[in-house]
């Protein structure tokens, strides 16, 4: 039997739409759109045949100076011909994925021989704060706990996808992002408007009651208060890096056939003798 969808695509369809009419969260976006340009501007090479994948896309577009790019929604089939990209970029996105394997597997198959996938995506200390702050009221106000924030994968795990997908040259690594806030509601709010609000099939349907989300704000102020009295929210953003299997590419060389031992190599690195 599959396993059942963790996410509710519709209800995340629905999210995202309402935080596209309120608009003005896109800050996020933007910062990891331009870790991304960053990072880009590092690989030696034009790319010429872009997609880009994700509810922002066009927003990613222009921050990556890409304007002729493929755009697509990260539907669980993506709307991209096979090898026909040299670069695939999944634009923050790919956390709500049923099946995060096979959309990295449908972005390689999307990428000619050679071509380059970057993917973005919260990882697990994202709003660690709020997870702390949630359980700790519930667990006070209602004497158990329910999912109101996604779990969200950590480095090492993510990492392992690249290679599920069969991806070369495979690197995960992270960048953190703290972002302040002067009340809880006031984190909520931007949420609503970036679109990552709670869309677990098995969350709770009712809203939260206003003694539940005092006791929230009490335990958030207790444990991630800054010394201006503002509130540390962290978003945890890691990025996967691989490479469509083409011929001549670099190969890891297989354990224990390497012809200097790392203990002289370091040696005559620092200019001394074995």
């Amino acid at each position: 039997m599959p396993t059942p969808a963790l996410f509710d695509t519709d209800l995340l369809a629905l999210r995202r739409a309402r935080a596209a009419a309120i608009g003005g969260a896109d800050f996020l976006q933007e910062a990891v759109a331009d870790e991304i340009g960053e990072r880009l501007e590092e690989v030696n090479r034009r790319f010429l045949a872009p997609a880009i994948v994700g509810p922002r896309a066009g927003l990613w577009a222009e921050r990556l100076g890409l304007a002729g790019a493929t755009l697509a929604t990260d539907a669980e089939r993506l709307e991209l011909a096979p090898g026909a990209h040299d670069l695939v970029v999944h634009a923050l996105a790919l956390h709500w994925a049923n099946d995060p394997v096979g959309q990295l597997v449908q972005c390689r198959r999307a990428l000619a021989p050679d071509g380059l996938l970057l993917a973005a995506l919260y990882g697990g200390e994202t709003l660690g704060e709020l997870r702390r702050a949630l359980a700790t009221a519930e667990i006070e106000t209602t004497g158990g706990l329910s999912p109101r924030v996604a779990p969200m994968g950590e480095i090492r795990d993510l990492g392992g996808l690249l290679q599920r997908a069969g991806l070369a040259m495979p690197v995960a690594d992270s960048r953190r992002f703290d972002v302040s806030y002067a009340t809880v509601v006031d984190l909520m709010r931007d949420l609503r408007g970036m679109g990552e609000t709670n869309v677990l099939r098995e969350r709770r349907r009712r809203p939260m009651r206003r003694e539940m989300l005092a006791r929230t704000a009490a335990a958030y102020a207790a444990t991630a208060s800054r010394p201006d009295g503002r509130l540390t929210a962290t978003f945890d953003v890691i990025v996967l890096t691989g490479w469509a299997p083409a011929p001549g590419q670099p190969q890891p060389l297989r354990p224990g056939t390497a012809a200097t031992r790392l203990e002289a190599a370091l040696r005559a690195a620092a200019g001394e003798e074995e």
